[in-house]
């Protein structure tokens, strides 16, 4: 099995790359998937990050009301660092346990923190996908119905690009049309397949 990190910043299409990738036959797991499970009522994520933030976040279900957290998260760096200290480990020891199960050939971990949570090392071969900030912006606000300040608070709060790119094998430019970002990515399993 080869394990394909797949990284880049919000908006820069990560998912739309994996999912051209599950079209082409890998198993895609999604960390933020992943970890929406482990913050539902009951998983053990939820009892961490209640306790570092208070029932302010919970909604009336009794669910964490993302948008409130992350109105917490991005426009404090110590609350992120210290909400990524919390869940990172549990996605990642998750995740590896629903790589060890995988029987496909390929296996795709995407991951907006790859490098930063770790999980990069215990990958085969690093994508990155890349797209200018006005692109990423009009993408958010577009995709997500996030207002402009909200999008910008979020690409604020993201890693640094360069330091991404530079550790990928693969950068994968997504500021042009889908049916280009799918000739490259093609272009891309045709090589990962075709390797001995």
């Amino acid at each position: 099995m080869t394990l394909v990190g797949l990284t880049g910043n919000i908006g820069a299409g990560k998912s739309n790359v994996a999912a051209i990738l599950r079209e082409l036959g890998a198993d895609v797991i999604d960390a933020d998937r992943v970890y929406r499970e482990l913050i539902a009522p009951g998983q053990p994520g939820w009892r961490r990050v209640v306790d570092l933030f208070g029932d302010e976040i919970l909604g009336p279900d009794g669910q964490i009301d993302r948008k409130r957290l992350g109105q917490i998260v991005f426009r404090d760096s110590a609350a992120l660092t210290r909400l990524e200290a919390a869940t990172h480990p549990l996605v990642r020891a998750r995740a590896r346990s629903i790589i060890d199960a995988s029987t496909s050939p390929v296996v795709v971990y995407e991951a907006i923190k790859l490098f930063e949570s770790g999980a990069a090392a215990d990958c085969d071969e690093v994508w990155a996908v890349t797209a200018s900030p006005e692109t990423r912006l009009r993408r958010l606000i577009a995709s997500r119905g996030l207002t402009a300040d909200e999008a910008q608070m979020r690409i604020a709060a993201q890693p640094d690009l360069a330091s991404r790119t530079a550790s990928a094998q693969i950068v994968i430019s997504n500021d042009g049309d889908l049916a280009s970002l799918r000739e490259r990515v093609t272009r891309e399993w045709r090589r990962l397949v075709a390797a001995p």
